[in-house]
């Protein structure tokens, strides 16, 4: 990205090649046709400023934004996977229905889209900005790619981030359902079997991402490489 005042606002601390100009003339070129002293003029933006909002502070406005709706999309992606194989698995096993219509329409109309709106909510409003606002506090913690680094990062990225989202995706998952009252047994039988499936695969791609990906396309990988992760989760939380 452009940093800010880029492409543009470089020269105005140059020293100027041309005679300054007099008082007089000075004065008469801040001052109106009746008179009345004029303030400084503004000072012009950059081409890019209104992109770089907030850039000094490491959020650019619609950077979150994306990341949230690439979130989304890659979670409600995981889950209709999750669903069209088991509404096939179910039809292999019962066989179609006596007004089945075909197998396409059969999986359409019996798509739960309650339950792929839970998912893509969580991807949009949770997972895609946590994790991007987590990948960014690692980068400012440990900036220099070292093996250390890297290592501290995928452990982190287990004890810290993978718990969290475990919990976090079952609380939405039975608060959208309303059974919140169900949610401590839901821990105890599927909390630690979920989070050593993703140790086992998490750790590898924590590697890569940390290692090869560039911070502004981590959630993006990260939630590509969850398309199956997420395929898991949704077939854990249908349980």
């Amino acid at each position: 990205m452009k940093a800010i005042g880029s492409g543009g606002e470089w020269w105005w601390n140059l020293p100027s090649l041309r005679r300054k100009p007099d008082r007089r003339r000075r004065g008469r070129r801040n001052t109106d046709p009746r008179g009345r002293r004029r303030g400084p003029p503004p000072e012009p933006l950059s081409s890019s400023s209104s992109e770089s909002i907030g850039q000094s502070r490491g959020w650019p406005i619609d950077f979150p934004f994306t990341q949230a709706v690439t979130a989304a999309s890659l979670t409600l992606t995981g889950d209709t996977i999750a669903q069209v194989r088991q509404r096939i698995v179910d039809r292999r096993l019962r066989g179609p229905e006596p007004d089945s219509k075909g197998l396409v329409p059969d999986l359409l109309m019996s798509h739960d889209w309650l339950r792929a709106l839970r998912m893509a909510s969580y991807g949009f409003l949770l997972y895609g900005p946590g994790s991007h606002a987590w990948y960014q506090f690692l980068d400012q913690c440990m900036p220099k790619p070292t093996f250390a680094n890297l290592s501290t990062k995928v452990i982190l990225n287990q004890i810290a981030l993978g718990p969290c989202v475990i919990g976090v995706i079952f609380a939405w998952n039975n608060l959208w359902i309303g059974k919140l009252s169900e949610l401590p047994s839901k821990y105890r039988n599927d909390a630690l079997p979920t989070l050593l499936f993703g140790f086992r695969f998490w750790i590898p791609v924590s590697i890569i991402n940390f290692w090869m990906v560039p911070l502004s396309a981590r959630v993006a990988f990260m939630s590509s490489c969850a398309i199956f992760w997420n395929f898991y989760l949704s077939t854990t939380m249908s349980k």
